[in-house]
């Protein structure tokens, strides 16, 4: 099999090929740099992938609060990920960087709130 791989770890987005089989690598091409190489390697073996996503906020300035993985997560378990969050309501203040599920589905990443999101009336007070 041949796999065309786009590295997105520096600027230079090297556009490496990669010949392999279902379980082994038996050539990589027109890589720049080691990190590129174990980037397509892990691409075609364990995809993995930050998610960026909103939850909802109740009594908050804003409906909802953008969240993250603290780290890249299996890129064939997102939707999972996706689940188990959907129902979940958080309340407000939060701020950045404050983890909002720890250790979601056993993944060892957590999700962390990416913006500050005040109380309806703290937003009040600042106003006076």
């Amino acid at each position: 099999m041949r796999t065309n791989v786009t590295c997105i770890i520096c600027p230079l987005g090297c556009r490496i090929r990669v010949v392999h089989s279902k379980d082994a690598i038996q050539r990589i091409e027109d890589y720049q740099c080691g990190k590129g190489k174990d980037y397509a390697v892990q691409e075609i073996f364990n995809p993995m992938r930050t998610l960026t996503t909103t939850m909802v906020v109740r009594n908050g300035q804003l409906p909802l609060v953008s969240v993250k993985t603290s780290k890249p997560v299996p890129r064939d378990r997102i939707f999972d990920i996706m689940d188990a969050i959907a129902g979940l309501e958080l309340e407000a203040p939060l701020a950045i960087g404050e983890i909002l599920v720890e250790d979601i589905l056993g993944l060892n990443a957590n999700i962390v709130a990416t913006k500050h999101v005040l109380r309806k009336y703290d937003v009040k007070k600042c106003n006076l």
